[in-house]
């Protein structure tokens, strides 16, 4: 099948369902959506300055694209085949922005050379490990902004969204119009910061339509998990929302009463942090596909999207 180039001049900063779609593409299709930085590459050296940042071009996603035969109530389920990354990273951080925002005086702008698959920061080696922070569908009324992230997908900044994973997002207008961007170099749970290894890149993927699906969404699986993934207002509220959908997900997909579902989560499943520094913090429950095998639920396969 044809593979599909989404070049990085399209570009979007809230998922809406009012945005015209780059390009329409067969149920299936191999897609590179090229991408720029978080920042729109507006950074290219340390001394860049920090107030002449225009804010408004922050957080772009390359797209949306439209994906026939997808419907409302269906899903797209995305495999993650590729992630390569540009050959610097941008940090920044400042005062109000991420952890400790309070108690810094400067702002602070740093780039870094990726080099060898890998990216030093202060004498610190670190492998690369490429991932997508922002990935999503519009939504079905009130646009949401890239920096946000929802049911619908968007900023979830979620380090299990890489490549040789499925990503599962809910169609919530004809077409779904999916969209990407803000990649990372690499990035720890939590993205304190405000930043991760913030990247232009190129990812490749495909896309399938399940049609009429009834999973909790968004879902990912990679090799060896799945995993559940809400955002909400705080992170309490967003850890209980990721645990009632894969509680969900046991007492559907393998009919386990809530009781014993919530007991297996406890004794067997990892409540995980993705982000703490979006307008919605996102949390993250895994399961191990090896748990899931026992319980007779097979691994989502891109077959069930077929």
């Amino acid at each position: 099948m044809t593979t599909f180039d989404v070049s990085r001049e399209h570009l979007v900063y809230a998922m809406d369902r009012e945005n015209p779609p780059v390009l329409r593409v067969p149920d299936g299709s191999t897609l590179v959506f090229h991408t720029r930085d978080c920042f729109e590459d507006q950074i290219q050296d340390a001394r860049a300055a920090f107030t002449a940042l225009d804010w408004n071009r922050v957080n772009p996603a390359t797209g949306p694209v439209f994906i026939e035969g997808a419907q409302p109530g269906d899903a797209l389920a995305i495999e993650i085949l590729d992630i390569q990354v540009g050959d610097q990273a941008v940090m920044v951080t400042g005062p109000g922005l991420g952890v400790e925002g309070d108690a810094l005086e400067q702002p602070s702008v740093r780039v870094y050379p990726i080099e060898d698959g890998q990216v030093t920061l202060h004498g610190v080696r670190l492998p690369l490990r490429p991932m997508i922070g922002v990935i999503g569908t519009a939504p079905a009324d009130t646009p949401v902004p890239n920096g946000t992230p929802g049911p619908h997908g968007g900023n979830m900044d979620t380090t299990v969204i890489r490549a040789g994973s499925l990503l599962v997002l809910p169609v919530n207008v004809e077409g779904g119009l999916l969209a990407l961007g803000d990649l990372h170099a690499g990035m720890g749970d939590g993205e304190v910061s405000v930043c991760g290894l913030e990247v232009p890149g190129r990812v490749t993927l495909r896309a399938h339509v399940v049609k009429a699906c009834a999973w909790p969404l968004p879902l990912v699986q990679t090799a060896t998990h799945l995993y559940t993934i809400a955002s909400a207002l705080t992170l309490d509220e967003a850890a209980i929302l990721a645990t009632k959908h894969m509680s969900a997900f046991l007492q559907t997909q393998a009919g386990l009463p809530r009781a014993d579902a919530i007991g297996l989560l406890s004794a067997a499943g990892h409540l995980q942090i993705s982000q703490v520094v979006d307008p919605l913090k996102t949390c993250r429950f895994e399961l191990g596909l090896d748990i899931l095998a026992q319980l007779g639920v097979p691994a989502l396969t891109v077959a069930q999207a077929e």
